[in-house]
Formats: structure tokens, sequence, C-alpha cells
């Protein structure tokens, strides 16, 4: 989509990446809320969690997953802990209309998050 701002980021139109691959990119979010705090995404334009079907999605999914636990490690946070948070529609807190994981780490995480 050309008005999506993290497929700009992805085609690196704008931004910087930390990470790269085939299908997916991360990037440091420019508010962080914590001090690790990147976002994953699909190259492939998926506007909602609620859009991902069986098959190739599911599997774009789960190397996000992948991709979230590499940045982890490569930044220090894997082993005292971190949260992946992903937000599905405007009650959760989706404010881009493209999939996304919050990576987050670096400090004691409260809970309930919201």
């Amino acid at each position: 989509m050309s008005d999506c701002i993290f497929c700009k980021i992805a085609n690196k139109e704008i931004g910087a990446l930390v990470y790269e691959d085939d299908t997916v990119a991360a990037f440091n979010d420019l508010n962080p809320q914590a001090p690790v705090h990147v976002l994953i995404i699909p190259k492939k334009h998926i506007a909602r969690i609620s859009d991902v079907t069986n098959g190739e999605d599911a599997a774009l999914m789960g190397h996000m997953m992948v991709v979230a636990n590499k940045i982890a490690a490569e930044r220090g946070i894997a082993e005292g802990g971190y949260r992946v948070v992903a937000n599905c529609n405007e009650d959760a807190g989706q404010s881009v209309w493209h999939i996304h994981f919050h990576l987050l780490g670096g400090r004691q995480l409260g809970w309930p998050p919201g």
C-alpha cells in the first residue's frame, strides 16, 4: 500500500531498519516504552491480526516470532525477559493498519499492561 507508513519503512523509503530478511523488517519505535522497543513487521501488507489466514500468512507470523527472539538475544534482553505485544483494532490500541509486533524489554515490565 503506497500510503502505509510501515510499508514505506519496509521498502527503505524512510527510516532505518535494525533487522531485515526477505519477509520481515524491524526498526526502533519512535516513542519507546522501554529501553528496548523494536517493531517487527511483515514486508507483506496485512492490516490486522484478524486478517491472517492459514498457510503463508500463518508461517509468516511464526517467522516474526523467531525474529523477535533473535533481536531479543542480540539486544541482551533474552535472559532477563521480554514482552511481545500485538494489538488488533482500535479498542486494543492499534493505530497503524499494518500488522506489527512490539518487542519490549530492558526493564521490569508491569502487569497488567493496560
